[in-house]
């Protein structure tokens, strides 16, 4: 009985280059489903290499972007930062615009202007917090801060709009306010404080005005128009002279070496009226300077515009 073969012919272009395989019938169906199954396998095989490979550039990416989106919201913070240091500054104008028209500063509940409250977003409602929670936190962070320093700038900017109205309409009370140092160059050593250390007397007393050191000798201005109602020597204070300014509001200036001014006269701001000495209870040359408000020490400080800041 002769039985069916299949022939494969592989020819490589010569004449006696032929190489045959032969092969059962029955056996080719078998070749065949193998061949193709390797082929499948192969195939399969280029496919997720291929997309294993893209898979891996996206993620490589994906990865990047996260980490320049990262680093934005780092730079957000940064400015949110700054920002917060500028509406500090802005308040503490501020209060000091408020308290120069007569006005009580800003409750500190007042400027908590935060954002808050059932309903309101959370870190997980935005759909970045499915793919990078922490991105999603940190912008969070981002919003609600910016909201916060949004509300107290436009709160800060009414305020200055209300005081900016009462200040034109008080404009002779201003002008009437110690508002510059009594010297020009200077450091202030000791500020204002209930409750100093006092290098002579060696225990803690109240310190109801500001020492501004400066070379003996430097010339002394009133730090605003008024009436001397004081010049001579005081217990404790030395030499000293004392301006009424009206409107309930007295300035001091103690420890001179030479007095300039008679009590009844009339100075202007920056008029010179005294030189720095150290008479009295005094270490070494200086200015001691107060700010009476109807009878009570108040900071110098806060009536002194920061026009020249103070060395300390």
């Amino acid at each position: 009985m002769i039985r069916e073969r299949w022939t494969l012919l592989f020819l490589r272009g010569e004449a006696n280059a032929v190489r045959q395989y032969s092969l059962p019938r029955s056996a080719v169906r078998p070749v065949l489903i193998g061949l193709g199954a390797f082929l499948a396998l192969f195939l399969g095989a280029a496919a997720f290499f291929f997309h294993d490979s893209g898979v891996r550039v996206r993620a490589t990416l994906l990865a990047r972007e996260n980490r320049l989106l990262e680093r934005e919201l780092e730079n957000y913070r940064a400015r949110v930062d700054d920002f917060e240091g500028r509406i500090a500054a802005l308040t503490e104008k501020d209060r000091r615009a408020r308290m120069l028209a007569g006005r009580m500063g800003l409750d500190d509940d007042v400027l908590e202007v935060g954002i808050g409250g059932p309903g309101l977003e959370s870190p997980g409602d935005d759909e970045l917090w499915t793919l990078d929670p922490e991105a999603s936190e940190m912008a969070y962070a981002n919003r609600y801060d910016l909201g916060v320093l949004e509300r107290k700038a436009e709160l800060l900017k009414e305020s200055f709009d209300e005081t900016a109205a009462i200040m034109e309409d008080q404009w002779e009370r201003l002008e009437a306010m110690p508002s510059i140092f009594p010297v020009g160059d200077f450091r202030v050593s000791s500020r204002f404080s209930h409750r100093r250390f006092h290098a002579i007397h060696k225990s803690y007393l109240p310190h109801w005005g500001i020492d501004i050191s400066t070379v003996y000798g430097t010339p002394i201005v009133a730090s605003g128009p008024g009436v001397v109602t004081f010049a001579g020597r005081k217990p404790g204070y030395g030499s000293m002279v004392e301006i009424d300014h009206g409107y309930g509001v007295v300035s001091r200036y103690a420890h001179a070496s030479r007095l300039l001014v008679y009590s009844g006269q009339r100075v202007k701001r920056k008029e010179v009226i005294a030189h720095v000495g150290c008479s009295g209870v005094c270490t070494a040359p200086h200015v001691h300077m107060e700010i009476h408000v109807d009878g009570n020490p108040v900071n110098p400080l806060n009536y002194i515009q920061p026009a020249a800041r103070p060395r300390s």
